[in-house]
């Protein structure tokens, strides 16, 4: 860490030193299969280890063992989980429940370490041809097409049922919302936290904001529509457990969307308005989608993100997106040439992957392995 930054960043530490307690990566890979644009229902169900997958295990293994993190965000798909002749609710495909409870029990169960269920709908239920534009807004009270947020309370009272006994899952109410108005995800957050809570779970929960819940733009107008902060609203959700955090995105390039190889985005700055809002309102986040291409810049760029969270008590965990059995040469984000994060494969050009790369040179450095949480329950501390 170089002085110039040090000195940029003090403005914006908190009194108190943080303390991550997760660290990790997301797993993505049980959304895909789906794209096609204008074709509603394309790769619906679709074929487990063709066209979908949750993880590869030998990963898993690799990162927990080696790379001694302990968490883990792993992707599916609403569509899936509820399809469409049964639509969102509590009724569920056994099938694709059971592989992704496989791959989450791997995580949790044989290695120990804790997983965030991640729903990567958008807020959206019914097309994810075109993701993450397509789709009925969720508790769109104007769309007949729409699934209900009662619906949708039903679907996470269901899901949390089912590991309601697995101390190490996180509920990570869904995936990005955004272009919706601010007061519909909070009503949404909260059915979702109280199905949560009534059917008896009582881990650790993660609810997002508007604008794809971004981390820069928490206390700003979003959207085509300007829509309200989501700094407006997501102080208000009731958890009575006082076990839910904020979900924060927060990509480091020009227009914070994870899509270019070069970071021009400063994390400690684009931060410190939501930093001192948690602080105001006693609540804790995770940043549980960031990322940065292979190069230098964007290496000190993570670095000087990570470093920002590990001095701020309100932050206590970040994943980086991300790994998954299904990228092969593929970039998940910022730059075609970047490569996934999952090892032993390579970029497109047959070179290092972002594994050998990005995390090698700006994750890896900045995990805290001795403070990282263990055992027991999910939770803020």
């Amino acid at each position: 860490m170089y002085l110039g930054f040090v000195s940029a960043l003090l403005p914006f530490l908190s009194s108190a030193m943080g303390k991550i307690i997760y660290a990790g990566i997301n797993e993505s890979g049980g959304e895909f299969g789906v794209f096609a644009p204008g074709q509603v229902g394309f790769g619906l169900p679709g074929r487990f280890g063709q066209d979908f997958a949750f993880i590869n295990k030998t990963t898993v293994d690799i990162f927990v063992d080696q790379e001694k993190i302990n968490f883990f965000r792993v992707t599916f798909l609403m569509e899936r989980m509820c399809p469409l002749s049964f639509g969102l609710g509590a009724k569920f495909n056994e099938t694709y429940f059971a592989e992704y409870a496989d791959a989450i029990n791997h995580i949790t169960v044989t290695k120990g370490a804790y997983a965030l269920l991640d729903p990567h709908n958008y807020m959206r239920y019914n097309d994810p041809s075109s993701q993450p534009n397509t789709g009925s807004i969720i508790g769109n009270s104007s769309d007949p097409t729409a699934a209900t947020t009662k619906q949708f309370g039903a679907f996470w009272g269901e899901l949390a049922r089912r590991f309601v006994n697995n101390p190490k899952v996180v509920f990570g109410i869904n995936n990005e919302p955004h272009d919706m108005p601010t007061s519909l995800i909070l009503a949404n957050n909260q059915a979702a936290i109280t199905a949560i809570r009534n059917v008896g779970a009582r881990q650790l929960i993660l609810a997002p904001g508007n604008g794809f819940t971004g981390g820069h733009s928490w206390t700003q107008l979003t959207g085509a529509a300007g829509e309200a902060p989501s700094s407006d609203f997501l102080n208000k959700m009731v958890d009575p457990l006082h076990n839910t955090a904020i979900d924060v995105h927060e990509y480091l390039d020009m227009d914070f969307s994870g899509g270019h190889d070069a970071c021009t985005q400063p994390g400690p700055s684009n931060l410190a308005a939501l930093t001192t809002w948690l602080q105001q309102n006693k609540l804790k986040a995770v940043v549980s989608e960031f990322g940065g291409g292979n190069n230098q810049n964007c290496f000190q760029f993570i670095d000087d993100m990570l470093s920002y969270l590990s001095a701020n008590d309100v932050y206590i965990g970040w994943a980086i997106w991300a790994a998954g059995p299904i990228w092969g040469t593929n970039s998940p984000c910022c730059g075609p040439d970047t490569g996934s994060l999952e090892p032993g494969n390579f970029n497109d050009m047959g070179q290092p992957n972002a594994f050998q790369t990005v995390w090698a040179q700006a994750v890896r450095p900045n995990i805290p392995v001795n403070q990282l949480k263990r055992s027991g329950t999910s939770s803020l501390t």
